[in-house]
Formats: C-alpha cells, sequence, structure tokens
C-alpha cells in the first residue's frame, strides 16, 4: 500500500495528525485496512496528503502506542490484529507517544545539547540561597505581566552592548520558551499576518505554522541565507528569520540580504520581521555580526531569544523586544496574563547577570565551544573530500556533507543501529524543497566531552563505511 486516500480540513480545529489517526483507526477497526497490510512510509504519505512528516510521525506514533499497527526495523509500519487489543476506544483524547531518554543512545550529536559539566553550579547555588528566603516573600507573589522589571533592565543593558539591540526594559517580555512567547506574538499580529518561513528552518516554526498552508510560505535558504528575493514574490507579511547563525545549515544571512530584508519590511506598513537571535552569543570567527533590529530605523523587528544556550534549556527563560507599537498593544491585549516565568528564578538571573557572573560565563564558554569546534574540523578534516563542513563560523552545530551514494535517511539509521544520534537537514525542511544531492547532516557539538570529539565522530564515520583519506590511498 503505497497511498491511503484520506480527505484532512486544513481550516478544521482538530490538528491534522489527530486527525489523520482517527481515519486510520477508523479504517482498521471497520476492516477498511487489513491485518498484516504495510501502511505508506511517512515521506510517501507525507507528499501524497501535503501535509508534514511531522504530522504523520505523531499519527502513526499514537497508532502504535495503542497497538493498532507496529513498527518494525527498516520494514515499516503493519496493521494489527485487533483481537490481541485488550479494548478498542474510539473516543480516548489522543496522546503522543513520549520519546524516552533511556534511548539506546551512547553518542548524541543533537544540536539542542550543551555542556552541562562547565555550568557554575557554585554561583548559582549561592544566589538561588540568597534569593530563597523570608526577606523576599515577595517573590511567592505573581509579578509584573511582562517579567519583573529588574531583570528586564539586565536584559536591555545586556543587548544594547553585545548585539546592539537598541531597547527600553518596558519593551521586553519574558516567557517559558520561545515556544511561549511565539504563540502570543502570532495573536498580537492579528489574523490576516501570512508567514514567511525559512527552508530548511527551526521545527518550531514548522509546528507553529505547517498546519494552516494559507498563512505559512517556506521560503528557501543558502549559503547566504534567507534567500529574500524568493520572499518577493510572496504575499508574507511576516517574515521568521535567524539571520545570525541560520538553523541548521549555520548560513550567515549576508549584509546584502540584510539591507533587502529590511527593505522588504519598510514598503508595506503592516510587515515585520521576526529576528530569532539563538545562539549569537558563540561566534568563533570575524567581527560580531549585528543584529537586525539594531540596523532597524522604523521599527519594524520583533527581537527573539532565549538562555538555552547561554546558560541552560531547562531554565526555560526565553524573551522577546517588541517595537513601541507593538508593545502598547500587547499591553492592551494581555494585561491580565500572568508571567510564565518563576519569580525566583527571574531574580537568581538578575543577580547572576548584575554580578558579572553572565558574561565571565559566556567568555568561559566561547572558548570551550571554540576549542570543541577546532577538534570537530581537525577530525573531519581527516575524512575530506568525501566529509566537508559548512557553518562553521558560529554556535554549537555545524553542516556536514556528505559525498556518498547512500541516502541522508541511510545514513541516520546506520548511526542510530551504532548508538549514534544524528538528524539529517531534510528533517527540518518542508516536504515541498528538494534539500540537496548530496546528503547532509546537521552535526551538534555542544554536549559532548571535547576529549571524546575524535573518537565519537570516528565512530560516526565507521558507522557510516568512511575511511580517512590516508587509509584510501
Amino acid at each position: 500500500m503505497d497511498y491511503l486516500m484520506f480527505q484532512l480540513e486544513k481550516e478544521a480545529q482538530t490538528p491534522l495528525y489527530e486527525q489523520l489517526y482517527n481515519e486510520i483507526k477508523d479504517a482498521i477497526i471497520e476492516g477498511k485496512i487489513e491485518e498484516g497490510e504495510k501502511l505508506p512510509s511517512k515521506r510517501k504519505l507525507a507528499e501524497y496528503l501535503a501535509v508534514s512528516q511531522t504530522t504523520i510521525e505523531f499519527a502513526y506514533s499514537q497508532l502504535v502506542a495503542e497497538g493498532f499497527i507496529s513498527s518494525e526495523a527498516r520494514k515499516g509500519f503493519f496493521v494489527q490484529s485487533l483481537e490481541e487489543l485488550a479494548l478498542i476506544e474510539q473516543d480516548l483524547p489522543l496522546m503522543t507517544r513520549e520519546i524516552s531518554d533511556t534511548d539506546h543512545v551512547m553518542i548524541d550529536f543533537s544540536p539542542g545539547k550543551i555542556d552541562t559539566d562547565s555550568f557554575p553550579f557554585t554561583t548559582w547555588r549561592k544566589f538561588t540561597k540568597e534569593t530563597i528566603n523570608e526577606a523576599n516573600k515577595d517573590f511567592l507573589q505573581l509579578g509584573h505581566p511582562q517579567g519583573d522589571y529588574v531583570l528586564r533592565q539586565h536584559i536591555s543593558s545586556y543587548l544594547y552592548q553585545s548585539r546592539g539591540v537598541k531597547c527600553k526594559p518596558e519593551q521586553i517580555i519574558l516567557g517559558s520558551g520561545t515556544e511561549q512567547i511565539m504563540p502570543l506574538i502570532i495573536r498580537l499580529l492579528g489574523k490576516e499576518a501570512v508567514y514567511g518561513i525559512e527552508n530548511p528552518g527551526y521545527p518550531l516554526t514548522h509546528h507553529l505554522f505547517l498546519d494552516d498552508r494559507k498563512k505559512s510560505l517556506p521560503i528557501s535558504v543558502d549559503m547566504d541565507g534567507v534567500i529574500v528575493s524568493e520572499l518577493e514574490k510572496t504575499r508574507a507579511t511576516v517574515m521568521y528569520v535567524t539571520p545570525s547563525h541560520q538553523f541548521p545549515t549555520g548560513a550567515v544571512l549576508s549584509a546584502t540580504r540584510r539591507s533587502q530584508l529590511l527593505s522588504w519590511a519598510y514598503q508595506q506598513e503592516n510587515r515585520y520581521i521576526i529576528e530569532d537571535d539563538y545562539d549569537s552569543e558563540f561566534r568563533y570567527t570575524g567581527r560580531p555580526i549585528p543584529s537586525l533590529q539594531g540596523l532597524d530605523q522604523n521599527q519594524r523587528v520583533i527581537y527573539l531569544s532565549t538562555f538555552s544556550k547561554s546558560l541552560m534549556p531547562s531554565l526555560r527563560i526565553a524573551y522577546a523586544v517588541l517595537p513601541e507599537a507593538l508593545i502598547m498593544q500587547y499591553k492592551q491585549k494581555f494585561s491580565y496574563y500572568a508571567a510564565t516565568v518563576p519569580r525566583i528564578d527571574q531574580h537568581v538571573l538578575a543577580k547572576f547577570m548584575e554580578s558579572g557572573h553572565f558574561a565571565k560565563h559566556l567568555n568561559k564558554m566561547r572558548k570551550i565551544y571554540k576549542r570543541k569546534l577546532e577538534m570537530v574540523t581537525k577530525t573531519i578534516a581527516k575524512y575530506n573530500p568525501t566529509v566537508t563542513i559548512s557553518g562553521e563560523q558560529a554556535g554549537m552545530h555545524i553542516l556536514l556533507t556528505i559525498h556518498t551514494s547512500k541516502k541522508e535517511e541511510e545514513l541516520v539509521l546506520l548511526a542510530k543501529n551504532s548508538g549514534i544520534r544524528v538528524y539529517g537537514l531534510r528533517e527540518y525542511a518542508t516536504e515541498d524543497t528538494d534539500v540537496a544531492t548530496d546528503p547532509k547532516i546537521v552535526l551538534g557539538f555542544g554536549g559532548i566531552d571535547v576529549l571524546e570529539i575524535p573518537s565519537s565522530i570516528n565512530a560516526l564515520m565507521n558507522a557510516w563505511d568512511i575511511k580517512k583519506h590516508r587509509e584510501r590511498n
């Protein structure tokens, strides 16, 4: 079976993956899909139904969890016998399968990992103890809806000094992660907004936008960043970009493209740019890249960032700098909201920044990540020209291009079978784009000990059966 003829209502309130899950489940129960029958691959079904592979993944995962289908490695998904199910309840609420952290992974090249060994536990513990005491019992109450002023003040000062962002503390809103702030921004920009998103791009934006194709338009990316000339041909009114270190390609938006993008935003009153500056603290070559917000002369850039890379992902503190016109609307529409970041965490971070420890920590981590990057590039150079690197100017991940006859999915699976987690570039792209002829792998190095990098990369190359250049002679 290569296709499933289902009609998904993209305008409906029910998520696409839940619609698909219900359609397949009902077809199995009604006998329209027989026991033992193989379901289409995630890629084929995604292409046929014109939805993202994530939609298929969520639907299949739930069906596996409930026993309607089984997953067989390297073979696919197969319909199970209903007699083996203890109970079939058609109206159970849909819950997606949890991914276990205990999966058999010995080496994790995830781009989201940080160096936890270098975290300043002693200093953080000290400020936490100082903050949690009876003198600060007011911190148990709800604070300002945008976040406590003292932290917003320190963030404002830090952004101006490090990124050239021009803002007042009053323009900053705090949230427990980018995924909490982005929906607020989307609501703020209104129902008429149409979003341009980088392709390939950050998975969160795909989850937020791609279920409504009328509201999201994938814009291609090359090694100079998002292709603005392509954006100009669309009806997009908002462009989401990661200009300082494009995720996942690692491209830096060129000066020409920056000017073009700002010019695009200025051409119509309702146009905005969402600048996600997720890992700009870590740049290793050349001069620091200025933020788009700092170059903006007409208040059209919404600046977005987080402390996930600079401190820890679990801190769950992200922030946005809204243009003055939008912050006024925000206060009118969301003044009843409570800040989603615990006040104690806010004040611990404020103390950490005020004392100068945040700047010291960033300087320390730049050196550590730079050393890791140098070790990565030095090790991979031994496999050149079969393996080449791009996107190494900044951040905690690079992009590998593998000159091989193997497919990207095959490389990811070979690594997985050897206990190594890597991600293919196609995983970050919409189904509409053929990302590249040669397979590309997103390789994070932040969470791997510097001394283990050579052996980890060598193990990955062994899994792919790639020899060092001197061994091929």
